[in-house]
C-alpha cells in the first residue's frame, strides 16, 4: 500500500481548503470503503482529508425540515428516537447495513458518496423525497436525491464539493413504509433491495414511492409502478402488475452473487410483499 497524508480539519472551509492545495487529495468519512480500495490498489491519493472532527458535519436536528449531518454514523442513525418515530423505514434499511462494527465507524454521507447501487441507506431516502445539501468554496446547493447519483462510482459532486446534510421533510400522517432486503448472508451486500411508501385512503393508494438497489448502475425509483399504483385500489390485479412492471424495468447485472434473472424476480416479489404489508389493514 502506498503512502499517503492525512489531514483532520476542524471546519468546513478548512477541509476544502486543504483539497484546493492538494491536488488529487481524497475527502474520507468512516473510510469502511474507501480504506478497501486503497489497500487493494483501486486508488493512489496522495493525501486523505478525514471529516471526522467537523461538528456541523455530525447530528441530527429538527426545524422546518429534519437535517442529518453526513458525518452521522449509521449506529447514531439507528439509535436515534426522532428518526426512529418519524422516519422508520430509514432506520430499518440502516440496521441491515453491516454489522455492529461497521455500523459504528460507517457513515450516511459515505454511503451515498460512495455511489453504490446497492447502497442501503439510498432507497429509503428515495421513497423519502429527501434532498441533500451540498457546499463548496462557491457555496452552497440542495438538489433531490435522485439528482444526486450518475452512475457506479459517480455522483454529481464537483472537484471542491462536500455533501453536508441530508434533509427530510416532516412525514404526513398516513404515510406507511418498508425496507427489504436480499443478501446471501446476515450482513452481506444487497443481491436486491426494495423501500416502498405508500398513503393510503381507504383501499385506494393517493401517492406511492418505491425504489430499487442492485439493480440498475444507480439506486433507482421505480416510477412506472408509483403510476401506477397511485390512484386506484389495490387489488390482485394491480398486484400481479405491479410485481410484472418493477421484474421488467430494471437492469440488473450478473455478478458473483446472483444472476439478472434472479435480481429481476427478486425485486417483482419484493414490490409485492411490501405493498400487501403496508396494505393489510386497509
Amino acid at each position: 500500500m502506498n503512502r499517503y497524508d492525512y489531514y483532520k480539519p476542524r471546519s468546513l472551509d478548512e477541509a476544502l481548503e486543504f483539497q484546493q492545495q492538494i491536488p488529487g487529495a481524497l475527502f474520507i468519512a468512516g473510510g469502511t470503503d474507501m480504506m478497501v480500495k486503497i489497500k487493494d490498489g483501486e486508488l493512489h491519493p496522495p493525501a486523505l482529508i478525514s471529516l471526522r472532527s467537523i461538528p456541523e458535519l455530525i447530528g441530527v436536528t429538527e426545524g422546518d425540515v429534519t437535517r442529518i449531518g453526513a458525518m452521522t454514523t449509521i449506529s447514531e442513525l439507528i439509535e436515534h428516537p426522532l428518526l426512529h418515530q418519524s422516519y422508520p423505514v430509514l432506520v430499518e434499511a440502516a440496521g441491515r447495513l453491516g454489522g455492529p462494527q461497521i455500523r459504528n465507524v460507517a457513515t450516511i454521507g459515505g454511503n451515498l458518496c460512495n455511489c453504490s447501487p446497492c447502497a442501503d441507506t439510498a432507497t429509503p431516502l428515495l421513497v423519502l423525497d429527501a434532498k441533500v445539501r451540498i457546499s463548496g468554496k462557491r457555496g452552497n446547493r440542495e438538489i433531490p436525491i435522485d439528482e444526486f447519483f450518475k452512475g457506479p462510482g459517480e455522483s454529481c459532486l464537483a472537484s471542491g464539493e462536500i455533501l453536508t446534510d441530508i434533509l427530510l421533510d416532516h412525514p404526513r400522517k398516513d404515510a406507511r413504509a418498508t425496507f427489504l432486503k436480499k443478501g446471501r448472508v446476515r450482513m452481506d451486500l444487497a443481491v436486491a433491495s426494495v423501500a416502498v411508501l405508500l398513503e393510503m385512503d381507504g383501499n385506494r393508494c393517493s401517492r406511492a414511492r418505491l425504489a430499487a438497489g442492485s439493480v440498475a448502475p444507480i439506486p433507482l425509483r421505480l416510477s412506472k409502478v408509483e403510476a401506477l399504483l397511485e390512484g386506484n385500489a389495490i387489488s390482485k390485479e394491480i398486484l400481479d402488475q405491479a410485481q410484472r412492471i418493477a421484474a421488467e424495468i430494471v437492469s440488473p447485472i450478473t455478478d458473483i452473487r446472483a444472476t439478472e434473472e434472479y435480481r429481476r424476480q427478486i425485486v417483482g416479489v419484493y414490490v409485492r410483499r411490501a405493498i400487501e404489508r403496508l396494505t393489510r389493514d386497509t
